[in-house]
């Protein structure tokens, strides 16, 4: 069987004029259900690209990203967004909420993108989960730091996703707020999700199953 989330001899590249700015440069790996995954290296190391590449919103210039078997790569963008809204939710470090809706709204957006409106008790259980319940008819600029981190993190899981890509999950967090984030993301890896993190922090890699560590668009030991 397919691991959920699979990347093989991924490349990008970056051109300004005559320069040529290498991001990725072969690098493979892959997520099982239920693991939890941190991406780590210094800034400039190729995790922002490779984030965007295993989430559909870019193509890489070679290789493949596969969701659960399924070629994510060298399709159309209306194609990339339709496996997206199947099978990834993503968490990112600027919240990924619509400004103007509310916390409930914004939800049901993300439920729409899907494919299908989910069941209200998924939705309300989402909700009840991530400890937003009381906070759902909230618009984004009405929420606190750890309120929005909350928040985005169910609209990641409104589509019941097998794969949940996290950008700097803690980054501004306090440290109940970031330990409640990282408790519901190793929560969605045992239903059997595969989890990968995107992060500095030395103390966030640690929780994880296995770190994977950049370096100049390369994958290093």
């Amino acid at each position: 069987m397919s691991p959920p989330l699979e990347a093989e001899d991924l490349f990008r590249f970056f051109h300004a004029g005559d320069e040529e700015t290498l991001a990725l440069q072969g690098v493979s790996l892959s997520v099982d259900a239920g693991e939890v995954v941190a991406v780590t290296g210094p800034s400039g190391s190729g995790k922002s690209t490779l984030l965007a590449c295993l989430a559909g919103l870019d193509e890489p210039d070679g290789g493949m990203v596969r969701i659960g078997g399924e070629r994510l790569s060298r399709r159309s963008e209306e194609e990339r967004a339709l496996v997206r809204g199947r099978g990834i939710g993503m968490l990112f470090q600027q919240a990924n909420l619509v400004g103007h809706l509310s916390v409930n709204a914004n939800l049901r957006l993300a439920e729409r993108l899907a494919g299908s409106p989910a069941p209200g008790e998924w939705h309300d259980a989402v909700l009840r989960r991530c400890g937003i319940t009381e906070r759902a008819h909230a618009r984004p600029s009405q929420l606190s730091g750890g309120e929005l981190a909350r928040a985005g993190l169910a609209v990641a899981l409104a589509n019941d996703p097998k794969v949940l890509l996290a950008d700097e999950p803690t980054g501004e967090l306090d440290a109940a707020t970031a330990e409640r984030v990282l408790e519901l993301l190793h929560g969605r890896a045992a239903e059997g999700a595969a989890v990968l993190v995107v992060t500095h922090s030395p103390e966030v890699a640690a929780t994880c199953h296995r770190e994977i560590r950049l370096r100049d668009g390369r994958a290093v030991a």
